[in-house]
């Protein structure tokens, strides 16, 4: 029998989930929304880089991939949920957009998800009140990212109750009595809630828009208005803080995104990109907990006046044991340039006969440019320039090589990065730039002026990102360097423009409220040979074990990325080290690395590190996490001692090559760092940090180049010879 279509719909509304915006804010898309979907929508089909990239039999996919940014863990919706949603929401929502700028399907599925969240929180209270098993074999599973939503909701209840588990187990672990623990809990869920009750509806639009230019690409999102006014502080730089850039992650935890080179944080040597932030204690006060809070209301928290200390808690992303914290204490202070630039020290490093070689190592963390009309010598400064400096002293050093270390650098001006390269080549094409038309612009070096022609290696990492990538990828097009490091860089090769849609909407729009913004990937970038960076990144010459290789880093792993691809090479004076000159080198390093004592330890810390990566679960027993606790100190202990011997009876001798404007004005001395655990072993890990296997290899390898190349010629490609090395 076909029912009326009147009667087909009420049959269907009475199949779906229960109201889906059972809550006091019942949300529409208001006028000024309406204006800022269509217009991303004609954005996204014009500017983005990628915008035939999504067909309408993608939409539905819309509707998991939002549920997912409010659900990141599968823990609150169901598997009906996410099949009635897709059936109700997914077929409709392109036009809906397109046409009427319509999201309440946002609104509908975020009220469902508060919905859930009030009755889980409502579950988790009764449970704490109760006795909780840690006696049992259960296990629960770390990351349930890219799992799948429970069944039903008693496969929902089961897998929470492992969830509290787990986390009691973690809050006992760092030494709380079971009431502390759960009293920590209870407030974090609670947090949690209040958040999510809170959610105004221009967050809403903001999320499920984000959500909507991620299945273009990974880089492109949407800012309400109060998030594009956070974007623009953290861009320049104007509060006095830690020097960090925060988000707060799908998880709830607060997510360090980058730090800043030379600013406060940067200057600990403690705090990294993808660490979390799970407690901040101001000086003299109890810590709190900030686990499902607020990123604003974190980043207050961590702001203050110039001089004051604060305390940070954190989860390292490399800790193995995700129990185990570390405190760091950071001195707040405004973020100086000057403690950015790029720094020089002059190695001696003995060959296989004890002869002693300078090799210099500049470390540049970002590529940074000059602040045009500013007065202060120290905002005047830029990346080529300094490096410039560097080398002209490194010179007066009678330095036989030079090493690039790029490992820490994360981009920036696209122009130092060509100005940096036209330090070591002739002149010709550094990078070229495609966008959606396809339309590609070449940004060439054209200098002829050559500041150091002779032998250069770069060091890079899985953190050398965006115009790090293009530099060194360009050396190497160019042979101009050897390139040592991780098995492949981060691979960005896309370029993000900020769109403000107050630019682009009508004036009678704007009466609704303030407009957001939208940040869009419009062009990629690729070398002089038309090789993109983008997902592949640049693989080096010589490759070195490295745990970076374990972590989920890079664009590679980003869903959605874009795809490597090539164009016609930029015609260039130039070609790739001859692997009959390159093939010595590696021959070399891979006998070092397989005889010498330091890369024993190393690989043995990566495997061992590999090997705690690769365990997707955790048990449920209390006793069980505590031996393997223990376990874990006790070998990273062990591993901490041994990196502290090597650095005692191995270490090459160094010292500081310094800018002129650093000499004039000093950074101030760095903050002191506290960590959790006892002295000894806080030493053993400073020491461990210190003993740089990597950098030390890097500096064998480009002795080795001196001694395989003894010619002036490198900036010139000049034929290399290609003589068997000793092997040291």
């Amino acid at each position: 029998m076909r029912f009326p279509r009147f009667l087909r719909v009420a049959l269907w509304l009475a199949a779906v989930p229960v109201a889906f915006a059972i809550t006091d804010r019942d949300y529409t898309t208001n006028p000024l929304m309406q204006n800022e979907v269509r217009t991303l929508k004609e954005m996204l089909n014009y500017v983005h880089f990628n915008r035939n990239g999504l067909r309408s039999e993608d939409y539905p996919k819309l509707v998991t991939d939002y549920m997912a940014f409010l659900d990141p863990q599968r823990l609150y919706f169901t598997a009906s949920d996410e099949q009635s949603l897709r059936r109700l929401y997914g077929p409709s929502l392109e036009d809906s957009m397109a046409i009427n700028g319509n999201i309440d399907a946002a609104f509908r599925i975020f009220g469902l998800f508060e919905q859930r969240v009030r009755t889980r929180v409502t579950w988790v209270h009764a449970q704490l009140a109760k006795d909780i098993d840690l006696t049992t074999d259960e296990t629960y599973t770390i990351d349930r990212s890219k799992a799948p939503w429970p069944a039903d909701q008693a496969a929902a209840d089961d897998l929470w109750s492992r969830r509290l588990k787990a986390e009691l187990i973690n809050e006992l672990l760092n030494k709380k009595t079971v009431e502390a623990a759960k009293a920590t809990m209870a407030k974090r869920f609670d947090r949690f809630l209040k958040n999510t009750t809170e959610v105004q509806p221009s967050e809403i639009e903001a999320r499920f828009l984000t959500a909507f230019t991620r299945l273009y690409d990974p880089h492109s999102s949407y800012f309400s208005a109060a998030d594009l006014d956070d974007f623009n502080v953290d861009i320049n730089l104007h509060l006095v803080g830690i020097g960090a850039v925060l988000t707060v992650d799908e998880e709830g935890y607060c997510k360090i995104v980058s730090v800043v080179p030379g600013g406060p944080a940067d200057l600990t040597g403690k705090v990294k990109p993808n660490d979390k932030i799970v407690a901040v204690q101001q000086d003299g006060q109890e810590a709190v907990d900030v686990v499902g809070m607020r990123n604003k209301q974190i980043v207050q928290m961590i702001r203050g006046a110039k001089g004051t200390k604060v305390t940070l808690s954190i989860i390292p992303q490399k800790a193995v044991d995700q129990s185990k914290t570390e405190s760091v204490t950071i001195v707040r202070d405004v973020i100086k340039i000057n403690q950015a630039r790029a720094s020089a020290e002059v190695y001696e490093v003995p060959d296989a006969s004890g002869k002693i070689s300078n090799i210099g190592v500049i470390t540049l963390n970002s590529f940074y440019g000059e602040n045009g009309g500013d007065t202060d010598e120290a905002n005047r400064a830029s990346a080529s320039n300094d490096v410039a400096e560097l080398i002209t002293k490194l010179k007066q050093e009678n330095i036989t090589a030079l090493i690039l270390d790029l490992r820490r650098n994360g981009g920036g001006l696209l122009s130092e990065a060509i100005n940096l390269s036209g330090l070591f080549i002739d002149q010709g094409p550094v990078v070229q730039v495609r966008d959606s038309a396809g339309r590609v612009s070449v940004g060439r070096d054209t200098n002829r002026a050559i500041t150091y022609d002779g032998p250069l290696a770069i060091l890079t990492s899985r953190f050398s990102a965006s115009a790090s990538e293009i530099f060194a990828g360009a050396m190497q097009n160019y042979g101009r360097a050897v390139i040592v490091g991780d098995s492949t860089t981060y691979g960005k090769g896309t370029v993000q423009v900020i769109f403000e849609m107050q630019h682009y909407l009508p004036r009678l729009a704007r009466d609704y409220g303030k407009p957001g913004a939208a940040k869009l990937t419009t062009q990629k970038y690729y070398l002089p040979n038309g090789s993109s960076t983008q997902k592949k990144g640049v693989t080096p010459d010589i490759v070195l074990p490295s745990i970076d290789d374990y972590i989920e880093v890079g664009e590679a792993t980003e869903p959605n990325a874009l795809v490597w691809d090539e164009i016609s090479s930029s015609p260039f004076e130039g070609k790739p080290l001859n692997q009959a000159f390159v093939g010595p080198l590696l021959a070399a390093s891979k006998h070092r690395q397989d005889s010498l004592e330091e890369f024993s330890v190393l690989k043995q810390n990566i495997d061992w590190f590999r090997q705690r990566t690769e365990q997707k679960t955790v048990s449920l027993n209390l006793e069980k996490r505590r031996a393997e606790k223990q376990t874990i100190e006790a070998t990273g202990k062990k591993f901490d001692a041994e990196f502290k011997a090597l650095l005692t009876k191995t270490d090459f001798k160094k010292h500081e090559v310094k800018l002129d404007a650093v000499i004039k004005n000093p950074p101030p001395p760095e903050p002191p760092v506290v960590a959790d655990g006892d002295t000894d072993a806080d030493e053993d890990h400073e020491a461990a940090s210190k003993f740089d296997v990597h950098l030390r290899e890097a500096l064998r390898v480009v002795s080795d180049a001196v001694r395989l190349a003894d010619t002036p010629m490198w900036a010139k490609r000049a034929p290399m010879p290609a003589p068997t090395l000793p092997r040291s």
